[in-house]
């Protein structure tokens, strides 16, 4: 039997491309040093360059890794191949920005759940990005917390290990994400009932999220973080 909205007393986030915008930060930071270079970019080719250059096998964490993958990609976008500007690259994830919707959705959903961060970035760029979310998290685990990133199981584990010492399990888990590849598919193998946050569904292909081997569809689906807490408000009051 489908799980109601009134089954979890968790909800685990997916943070990066899910509640903050990192693919217009990167963009902006890209076309900053554009212009000062005389140039221009295209934004949705920067980012088909940058999820190929980022999932490669001597990948650093995140978001340190943008220095190496800023490299990369400097000259295939014509920009100054400087590692002063991947340090830029890097350094502009403290000021990534939360999509428009996602801090008042969080306020809302933290009145009715236990809200879990689960993210690929290391401490010091969470810490930037649940400030700007208001710091809504009952609790956060980043790669630096678990030696690993999703989509491994281990990762997903860890957060097992939290909510089961709380005397609760899996079962009472929604995980909330917009990656097919790190986050919807691995968590339905592992058991979890998902929501997918689809941010890229009025654009075309993956931007700078790698592209699934096959689509795994979600228990739940929305476009955006408010339609989330719209849903769960409207099923509170039914």
């Amino acid at each position: 039997m489908a799980k109601t909205f009134a089954d979890f007393k968790y909800l685990t986030f997916d943070v990066v491309g899910t509640l903050i915008d990192f693919e217009g930060g990167i963009k902006d930071c890209l076309a900053g040093i554009a212009e000062e270079a005389g140039l221009a970019v295209d934004g949705e080719e920067a980012l088909k360059l940058y999820r190929a250059a980022r999932y490669s096998p001597d990948a650093d964490l995140f978001p340190d890794d943008l220095v190496r993958v800023y490299l990369a990609i400097a000259p295939k976008l014509g920009l100054p191949a400087e590692a002063k500007y991947g340090e830029r690259l890097r350094d502009s994830a403290k000021s990534w920005k939360g999509f428009p919707d996602s801090a008042e959705a969080l306020a809302r959903l933290a009145k009715r759940y236990r809200l879990i961060a689960m993210t690929n970035a290391r401490r010091w760029a969470f810490e930037h990005f649940s400030r700007e979310l208001g710091n809504p998290f009952y609790a956060a685990f980043t790669a630096d917390d678990t030696g690993t990133e999703k989509p491994d199981p281990a990762f997903f584990e860890k957060v097992f290990d939290f909510v089961a010492s709380e005397g609760n399990s899996k079962d009472d888990i929604l995980h909330v994400a917009q990656s097919q590849y790190h986050d919807i598919g691995i968590s339905r193998k592992l058991g979890l009932t998902n929501c997918w946050i689809e941010r890229r569904h009025a654009q075309k292909g993956y931007g700078g999220t790698i592209e699934p081997a096959e689509f795994t569809k979600p228990d739940f689906h929305f476009t955006a973080m408010a339609e989330l807490a719209d849903a769960v408000e409207q099923s509170k009051a039914a």
